[in-house]
């Protein structure tokens, strides 16, 4: 299970605040794949045999890999986009089953307006690469059904870059440059963001501005990222825990959606790239980084 070290730490640190703390009355086993997710399966079948009281899948692979494997045991998920279009819960409402977790985005339209966001910052744009990974679950579904007709609307050429393993990025961002696109546009997958500086360096490299979704990427220099306050969400991630390991059923708490959403410009890159960044976007800015 792959995510930013700092936001397990953030959500370690919320369930030491309702109680549990490590070495006194919780022990954490934790599995991490490496960007091998031809491995998770496995991982997921090895942490279950050790009969946890919890899994917590974070991503929707993992999250897919924990369902699968846990049979009765409760499942927690965080940071997956629409866990009701993947499968994971029925509902968010009503997840019933074993199943409960964190939503990263409130469904609908938030690709679209990522790609919006990216036209506004190279306001000249006419073709932006997707760095894109097919095995997401959430990206395979909901790419398609939000990202051409927003692409069409602001009259810009998508070139999708499909790639599943760290490998594949280098060569996808050449790709880019070859193609002469204008924007690298990053949706949210583990593959892209861990470990941070990776993408944002290769794109640097390449001269192309990039819109992530998770800020770490944009300090470890990522142009800009807009998406949900992960921080938040790692904390309140342990709510759902908190109260599984107290006795409640995971099937009756409904999955929590973000409340906030983050504007994040890296002033220092965009002076690199030689970039003037539109001031509605600085004036909308929720942290700018200089």
């Amino acid at each position: 299970m792959s995510c930013d070290a700092p936001l397990i730490d953030d959500f370690r640190q919320a369930l030491g605040n309702l109680g549990w703390v490590e070495g006194r009355n919780l022990v954490v086993e934790q599995r991490a794949a490496a960007g091998r997710i031809d491995q998770l399966p496995a991982l997921a079948r090895e942490i279950a045999a050790t009969g946890p009281e919890v899994i917590i899948g974070i991503g929707p692979q993992p999250a897919r890999a924990a369902k699968d494997a846990a049979g009765t045991i409760p499942v927690v998920f965080l940071a997956v986009a629409d866990p009701v279009a993947v499968g994971l819960v029925p509902s968010l409402a009503h997840p019933g089953g074993n199943v409960t977790g964190m939503a990263t985005l409130a469904p609908g339209g938030f690709i679209a307006k990522s790609i919006e966001l990216a036209k506004e910052l190279v306001p000249g744009a006419r073709r932006v690469a997707v760095l894109f990974n097919s095995d997401n679950d959430v990206l395979r579904i909901r790419f398609p059904a939000e990202a051409p007709q927003a692409a069409e609307r602001l009259g810009l050429q998508l070139q999708v870059l499909d790639v599943h393993d760290a490998s594949g990025i280098a060569p996808a961002i050449e790709a880019a440059v070859r193609e002469r696109a204008d924007v690298l546009y990053i949706p949210g997958d583990p593959l892209f963001h861990t470990p941070p500086k990776r993408v944002p360096d290769l794109a640097n490299r390449a001269g192309l501005p990039t819109v992530f979704i998770i800020p770490t990427v944009v300090e470890a220099g990522g142009l800009m990222s807009y998406g949900p306050d992960f921080v938040e969400l790692f904390k309140r991630g342990a709510d759902p825990v908190d109260k599984i390991l107290r006795g409640a059923k995971p099937g009756d708490l409904p999955v929590e959606q973000p409340t906030r959403y983050k504007l994040v410009i890296n002033l220092k890159t965009a002076n690199a790239l030689r970039i003037k960044i539109p001031q509605s976007l600085l004036l909308r800015a929720d942290e700018v980084l200089r």
